[in-house]
């Protein structure tokens, strides 16, 4: 007669506990994406507390202080590591996405901050009057 390990039950409750809050936090991540594209900056600033203790609750369910109490996980949690690795994988994906953002809004204000009078950028004065040539003062020296 041959023994099998089994886990015990509390590291398959842990587990199958885990497994449901990768779920939500992989359709966390799917809506911050969302929130992203369309540029709904507070619902994407809504979903961040809800993330954060999304992550505390699968750190506390798989007992992981660090990578290496992350790769000392059974073989039993290989489903739920792939889970994480798509999770991070997509949070990836929305941090470029951010820095894109963040980059382009950069270049609009540089682009409003031209010293350049033979520049074609067109910006409008005080008064409202289109203005082919900066008099004023840019934004980084008002």
């Amino acid at each position: 007669m041959t023994i099998t390990a089994r886990p015990a039950p509390a590291q398959s409750d842990n587990l199958s506990s885990a497994l449901a809050v990768a779920d939500e936090l992989e359709a966390l991540l799917e809506t911050e994406f969302e929130h992203l594209k369309a540029q709904q900056l507070d619902a994407f600033e809504a979903t961040q507390s809800r993330k954060n203790a999304l992550l505390q609750e699968l750190t506390l369910l798989a007992d992981i202080q660090g990578p290496e109490s992350a790769d000392a996980l059974g073989p039993e949690w290989d489903g739920f590591k792939t889970q994480m690795v798509h999770c991070r994988d997509l949070h990836r994906r929305n941090e470029v996405l951010i820095h894109r953002k963040i980059d382009a809004i950069r270049g609009a204000l540089q682009s409003l901050q031209v010293q350049d009078p033979t520049s074609s950028v067109e910006v409008y004065d005080r008064l409202g009057q289109l203005s082919r040539t900066r008099r004023g003062r840019g934004y980084s020296e008002a």
